[in-house]
């Protein structure tokens, strides 16, 4: 049966795009309708379209792929932003008010517009996060109501390139496919993993990626800093190729072996491990390739991301998501960098999902942007049913036409002769038909003349003679 009321969200990551379609229930539970995946290596690179036209392809195969499972059209579709385009800048808008102003909401939406028309060269602003307000000397989350003569507003402009923001939309263009709504894919995701006390006392939301590693501040229910690093999983795996592997053995070296942190008292510098039935690697060699490249990106995300301002202000600790935090060990490597004793692990969202794909049910934090993505959405994104092909024996049958058969068609009378009838020209009369004028055909008595043609064309003529005759008696009899 075709679903008649569903969301469909898309998220566009560096290994994969994903394009998944569900419901909410009431009770704020998800229900997995569809799940499609296309490969983005080809068209995507650091969370970023760079091939329209191949990027374009794949959305078209995955709305083809949903439609087929929902057995339904699809109107339009959330989308997710992200990648290494995305990065923060503050900014502040001031409005100098008439002694003794109350400040009203009309006030406030001044500001909030007057900082939406900042202009950057060569960016566009996505979203702005409000930080707080400063009315006289104090900072006010909520200034409404309180009288002064002058406010400032403080935000935090989350801005792109303006040709990547181009590109992504041209490929939803090219591919006719309608956006209900574009969501900042970090945001939304901070919205599905993050609890309120963790986003109130200050937090750090790390989603280690296939390319790009995405870094969020919250402290005070308030995001203060959003950065995308160019660093993710596929960097520690072609670092694992130079021990002279493939892409796809040293993938899977990382994903059985590797390890983000290890003791020195554990390290066996006779160990090997095996590559494959003949070849194997020094597990020295190799864990000190996996722990290094890590430990650059958590030094990135520490020292190069996180305002030091919020280093003692990360009560809620750190919410690791994404591919890479499933690496063994990742969790303690995190604490022995940043000192945060407090690390967790978010594997799923906080929604409850029911699905029969098999990796989002891993829980393994690869699919909770898409699950994210698909909880912020509200919009019915279901378009007309898709009538299904009959097959060869669900054919309909063609209608009854009316039109005369003009055609010779045989039957068979009592006695067994085949005749052919010539039926009547008037289907439509229900008089009789007249009866015909007999026609005779004499025989000629004349002996043929001629050669051979000419008394060949007489035998023939009295042979037609012959069968005409028969059919007029025929006729006459009955």
């Amino acid at each position: 049966m075709a679903a008649k009321e569903f969301i469909v969200a898309i998220e566009l990551g560096s290994s994969k795009i994903t394009g998944i379609a569900g419901k909410k229930n009431v009770d704020g539970s998800i229900q997995v309708l569809a799940v499609a995946r296309e490969d983005a290596t080809p068209c995507i690179r650091k969370g970023v379209v760079y091939n329209i036209d191949k990027t374009s392809a794949c959305l078209i195969n995955i709305i083809s792929k949903l439609k087929t499972i929902l057995k339904s059209e699809i109107a339009q579709v959330y989308v997710g932003v992200g990648g290494q385009s995305l990065r923060c800048i503050p900014n502040n808008s001031v409005k100098t008010l008439p002694e003794d102003t109350i400040i009203t909401q009309e006030m406030i939406n001044e500001l909030m517009d007057t900082n939406r028309s900042t202009r950057y060269t060569d960016l566009e602003i996505l979203e702005a996060a409000t930080q707080e307000y400063k009315v006289g000397t104090l900072y006010q989350v909520d200034p409404v109501g309180i009288q002064s003569d002058k406010i400032e507003g403080n935000f935090l402009n989350i801005v792109c390139r303006k040709a990547f923001y181009r590109n992504l939309v041209k490929c939803f263009e090219k591919a006719k496919i309608s956006i209900a709504e574009m969501y900042l894919a970090p945001v939304a995701l901070a919205q599905s993993i993050l609890t309120e006390a963790e986003m109130r006392s200050g937090c750090l939301l790390v989603d280690l990626g296939a390319d790009t590693t995405t870094v969020s501040v919250y402290f005070k229910n308030i995001l203060r800093h959003l950065a995308v690093i160019p660093l993710g999983g596929n960097n520690i795996t072609k670092d694992i190729t130079t021990l002279m592997m493939e892409d796809d053995e040293a993938e899977a070296m990382k994903i059985k072996h590797g390890k983000a942190f290890i003791e020195a008292t554990d390290i066996d510098t006779d160990e090997t491990l095996p590559i494959d039935a003949e070849r194997s690697v020094s597990a020295k060699a190799f864990n000190e390739l996996v722990e290094s490249r890590v430990d650059e990106i958590i030094q990135n995300v520490w020292f190069g991301q996180v305002p030091p301002k919020y280093y003692d202000k990360l009560m809620g600790g750190i919410i690791l998501t994404g591919g890479g935090s499933k690496m063994k060990e990742i969790k303690k490597a995190f604490t022995e960098i940043t000192g945060i004793q407090r690390v967790r692990i978010a594997g799923m969202v906080d929604q409850k999902v029911t699905s029969t794909d098999k990796e989002i049910n891993a829980h393994d934090g690869t699919m909770n942007t898409a699950l994210a993505l698909l909880a912020k959405g509200d919009m019915n994104c279901a378009g007309s049913t898709i009538k299904p092909i009959p097959t060869l024996f669900e054919t309909e049958a063609p209608p009854v036409t009316t039109t005369p058969n003009t055609q010779k068609r045989r039957i068979t009378k009592p006695g067994g002769a085949n005749l052919v009838e010539y039926p009547d020209k008037n289907p439509s009369s229900n008089k009789e038909r007249a009866p015909q004028k007999k026609v005779t055909h004499q025989k000629s008595d004349t002996p043929h003349k001629g050669g051979w043609f000419s008394r060949g064309y007489g035998i023939l003529q009295d042979f037609y003679t012959k069968i005409i005759s028969a059919e007029n008696e025929d006729d006459n009899n009955d």
